[in-house]
């Protein structure tokens, strides 16, 4: 299953277009534009499982920074900044990577 599979790839080339520029990427804009905040809990799960690209169960600020390359190849790297930033506010138990918990962080941004 791709990303394409649940969003529309409509919504995500507008949410990437929408941060192209460094340091403009906010997580809760780009999870509005692209869709994901209006999916369901099983579909975010889904959406998780594809962007935790080692299959941990996490989401590590390593994946985090290219998360936008997750939703297509050519997409910017996320600043150290916005990594840590995006990070900060999904890990809500402080380990530094984000769980099966952050999902609620991408439904309720």
């Amino acid at each position: 299953m791709s990303l394409t599979d649940i969003l529309s790839p409509s919504d995500i080339a507008a949410a990437l277009r929408d941060c192209q520029a460094p340091d403009s990427f906010s997580p809760k804009k780009f999870f509005q534009i692209s869709g994901m905040s209006k999916k369901s809990s099983s579909q975010l799960k889904e959406i998780f499982r594809i962007l935790d690209n080692d299959q941990s169960g996490f989401i590590e600020e390593d994946e985090l920074k290219y998360f936008l390359q997750r939703f297509e190849c050519g997409a910017r790297v996320l600043t150290t900044s916005e990594t840590k930033t995006f990070l900060a506010a999904a890990d809500h138990d402080g380990d530094g990577k984000i769980g099966a918990e952050g999902i609620d962080y991408f439904k309720h941004t």
